[in-house]
């Protein structure tokens, strides 16, 4: 799919005129590496079951890994940098049906910010080995957190059990 098929506006699609954004500073930690190189190639959720993708974290982040490995699935926050930010109202079945931008989970938003529970596989020398992602190769890493729903590390073997 080209670029310029993946900006068009499908009908009764809406968007606005955006000013530049001033009121807010994120910070990239890293970059995500999965094995999608374009839209037309990454699905439009994660399965937990899905192939193996990295979270290369820059180097200075490496020692706020620590601990993270008790927790069996993760939260990824990232930016989606290669979405538009411009729509209110999305047709995402190219079926003329319309709705409003915040009853999707579209990447394409105000604040491109993606979000997916993964199943995290291992953590490797800065680089967080996880299943369950969406997004394209490349994707900047904006956070990673436990899984909220699951808050409490996995619980340490019992005396004499494996």
């Amino acid at each position: 799919m080209s670029e310029k098929n993946e900006q068009a506006i499908r009908p009764n699609e809406r968007a606005v005129e955006m000013r530049e954004a001033t009121d807010a500073g994120l910070r990239f930690i890293g970059t995500i590496r999965t094995p999608w190189k374009g839209r037309d190639t990454c699905p439009r959720q994660g399965r937990l079951d899905g192939p193996e993708c990295r979270l290369v974290l820059d180097p200075i982040w490496h020692a706020a890994l620590d601990g993270l490995a008790e927790y069996e699935r993760i939260e990824v926050l990232y930016w989606l940098d290669r979405s538009r930010r411009d729509l209110i109202t999305q047709s995402p079945r190219s079926d003329g049906t319309t709705v409003g931008t915040f009853a999707l989970r579209s990447p394409v938003r105000p604040n491109p910010i993606g979000t997916s529970l993964v199943r995290l596989v291992r953590i490797e020398a800065g680089e967080v080995v996880v299943c369950g992602l969406d997004c394209i190769d490349g994707t900047p890493l904006l956070d990673i957190k436990p899984d909220r729903c699951a808050f409490t590390p996995k619980a340490p073997p019992k005396p004499g059990t494996r």
